[in-house]
């Protein structure tokens, strides 16, 4: 099918490449010429991996434009994959949505339909068909459809091409069709219904699991009071099949492009409809603070960190990604720099981002052992595979104080016990060197 792709973000472009896998005529159309012209030559201009290899393989079937108007003229499908960012009192900003939307209207020579994969509350699609007929040049049938995104940063590719689930969201046999040939060689359940079921998919399983991250946190905060280990907690209620083992990994809370921008917004609609899901609101605050936990913990050691070097292991929100959406570090280095710490950072794809909040004010060092060397207290953000292969005795050897504070639990306890390490991490026993 030709297809039409708005926005080349994480959602866009990755639903666009993974299309043309399926052998699907694609065009991915952004505003930025630059970032057009780097997508020409098969480089991918996010950090995900499998992306780029998998965009100079179909390439034969990618076009990348700045104009709109030739690439939705003639497409029997559009998505919108745009970004919804949150608004400052936590609603979605669907200016970006609404303008594509418009340049569609304008543009559109035949029946399509346009499908909206971008987040977006409960009742925009049918707002988004109001609004699409009002400014349609054209007298043509355009049928709007939800098939909201479910990819994880790090897995995007994975997630796309091997869905658990496709949910398909229309109002029209017209589209249901289209969207069934679009997704044809998905091997994955389709859940066919209505819009606003679609669109509530997409919060629902969002927010779940955004508020099972928050209970188990709670819990592992818990543990370190009474004396429990939430690991071998975790792993008793993994078994049991109606709670499963996914998102039991306790830590310093959720961050990225998702669940924080999704439990506001739903909770602001619920607000908003005279509603109020208490639930999300208590995982919402449960995050916030929890990203403050390490933090809390170095008090323990230190007053404060005035003429302390502090080692940062980790600076994206979660590893295999370059993003630092929410990121537990973006609110946790100010602080040890507002103390008067000298602060040493190493992440391996997100310094550059980093460096557009904080380019002078760190040491960023290019391997772990660097990083560690004459440190007073070691902060670890994010569990990168080569944090969790480090050798423990470089801790010893390299800091001056062996202090490691694991925001991610990324070491058994029986790692660190006696080897002359303070080692503090998140609901487990406290091992003092």
């Amino acid at each position: 099918m030709r297809i039409a792709v708005a926005g080349t973000g994480y959602v866009g472009l990755v639903t666009g490449v993974c299309l043309a896998s399926k052998g699907h005529e694609v065009t991915c159309v952004d505003v930025d010429e630059s970032k057009v012209e780097i997508m020409r030559q098969g480089i991918s201009p996010i950090y995900e991996p499998g992306l780029s290899e998998l965009m100079k393989d179909n390439m034969e079937r990618l076009i990348f434009t700045t104009d709109y108007a030739s690439a939705y003229r003639g497409a029997e499908v559009i998505f919108i994959g745009v970004g919804t960012p949150e608004k400052k009192d936590g609603s979605a900003n669907l200016s970006y949505v609404y303008k594509v939307v418009e340049q569609i209207a304008e543009t559109v020579e035949q029946e399509c339909v346009v499908v909206v994969k971008s987040t977006v509350p409960i009742g925009t699609n049918d707002k988004i068909e109001t609004y699409m007929i009002e400014h349609l040049k054209n007298d043509i049938p355009v049928h709007i459809a939800s098939s909201p995104e479910f990819l994880a940063q790090g897995t995007a590719v994975r997630d796309t091409l091997h869905a658990a689930r496709i949910v398909i969201g229309v109002e029209s046999d017209y589209a249901k069709k289209a969207l069934e040939k679009v997704y044809a060689d998905f091997e994955a359940p389709k859940v066919i219904t209505n819009r606003r079921s679609a669109e509530m998919i997409k919060y629902a399983s969002n927010d779940f699991l955004a508020l099972k991250i928050s209970y188990v946190n709670e819990i592992a905060n818990l543990c370190e009071v009474v004396g429990a280990d939430i690991e071998d907690v975790t792993r008793g209620m993994g078994f049991d099949s109606r709670i499963g083992d996914k998102f039991l990994n306790s830590g310093i809370g959720y961050g990225g492009s998702c669940f924080p921008k999704d439990t506001k917004a739903l909770s602001w609609l619920a607000s908003f409809n005279d509603n109020e899901i208490k639930t999300i609101k208590a995982a919402i605050e449960v995050n916030e603070n929890q990203k403050f936990k390490l933090i809390k913990k170095a008090r323990k050691y230190y007053e404060d960190f005035s003429g302390l070097t502090v080692a940062v292991l980790g600076l994206t929100f979660k590893p295999g990604t370059d993003d630092l959406r929410e990121a537990p570090s973006l609110v946790n280095i100010p602080i040890m720099l507002e103390d008067g710490a000298k602060v040493k950072a190493w992440d391996p794809v997100g310094v550059e981002n980093f460096k557009k909040h904080y380019q002078h004010e760190i040491e960023y060092c290019d391997t772990i052992e660097e990083t560690l060397e004459n440190a007073d207290i070691c902060f670890i953000f994010t569990e990168w595979s080569e944090v969790k292969a480090l050798d423990v005795l470089k801790y010893k050897a390299l800091m001056r104080h062996p202090i490691v504070l694991d925001g991610r639990n990324c070491y058994k306890l029986d790692q660190m016990d006696g080897i002359g390490i303070t080692y503090d991490s998140i609901g487990r026993e406290t091992i003092i060197r």
